[in-house]
């Protein structure tokens, strides 16, 4: 137990009222340190429900975001994931206890620097159920698809078609789009390979950069 525990776990409570988060994500917040995420003049603010920077224009979103995200995932302990957007690497830390080594997450960043610093931290914490892809997220990660589950954590210009057609039949997409204005979709795909949408509502996040993306 490290010297932040209660003060994760205060938080994680908090946010479980809230948000009415199952016990899977709860379980997973609480275990996570997110302080050692974030940089190290900023760990006295770990706990608090805000996003900080981590460096190259880029944040850790706050902990009622991530906490959100993954309820709305509705993941399960053997499902394979694909995240965009890892920076330091604390919300596929999170989905990594949720899915457990039966399952797999893959998390693409277009930052090197960024990649290195998730992989360090998640040797540290023994999470090897997490593998670290340097590339172009809007194009998602075609090597290991189809998948489970897929979320991205940068607003995208439009769902990318790449990501659509890297989900699983029964799978389940979350991601934000708009510039000034964004909201969060959560997009479904049925038996017949049908997309169907719904706008969960309003969000902020930085902006997905790549060919399906943004331009940087």
């Amino acid at each position: 137990m490290d010297e932040y525990y209660e003060r994760r776990k205060k938080l994680v409570e908090k946010l479980k009222y809230e948000f009415n988060l199952n016990e899977k994500v709860v379980k997973a917040m609480i275990e996570v340190p997110r302080h050692l995420f974030v940089p190290p003049f900023y760990g006295n603010e770990a706990y608090n429900d805000y996003p900080l920077p981590i460096g190259h224009g880029q944040t850790i979103s706050a902990p009622h975001m991530v906490a959100i995200m993954c309820n709305l995932l509705d993941l399960d302990e053997d499902m394979k994931v694909l995240e965009i957007g890892t920076g330091t690497g604390y919300h596929a830390a999170v989905v990594s206890r949720i899915v457990g080594d039966r399952g797999m997450v893959i998390t693409v960043e277009r930052i090197p620097e960024l990649a290195e610093k998730a992989r360090k931290i998640y040797g540290d914490l023994g999470y090897d159920n997490i593998e670290v892809i340097v590339g172009d997220g809007s194009r998602g990660y075609e090597r290991e698809s189809p998948y489970d589950r897929i979320y991205v954590t940068a607003s995208a210009p439009k769902i990318p078609d790449s990501l659509l057609f890297q989900l699983k039949p029964f799978g389940k997409l979350l991601i934000p789009v708009g510039d000034f204005i964004q909201n969060l979709y959560i997009v479904e795909k049925d038996e017949y390979g049908q997309i169907h949408r719904k706008n969960w509502g309003a969000v902020r996040f930085v902006p997905l950069v790549g060919d399906e993306g943004f331009d940087d």
